[in-house]
């Protein structure tokens, strides 16, 4: 546990703390909206087509080697 020995040095304390919970704050607002956007329909239709995009040239290049 931190000794204070100005109000000051709580002041400064407070203040770094109330920085701290914005900063995380707004975090958690970029991480849900990133999570909400990966959970649209869309996004969810695009990235299976670049999976089955990227697996059907796979067994393309596959077959001409055979």
């Amino acid at each position: 546990m931190r000794t204070y020995q100005s109000f000051e040095e709580i002041d400064r304390d407070l203040k770094l703390l109330s920085l701290e919970k914005e900063i995380a704050l707004e975090e958690l607002k970029v991480v849900k909206n990133d999570f909400e956007e990966s959970l649209r329909p869309i996004s969810i239709l695009s990235n299976g087509l670049k999976f089955v995009s990227k697996y059907g040239a796979l067994m393309f290049i596959k077959k001409i080697f055979k």
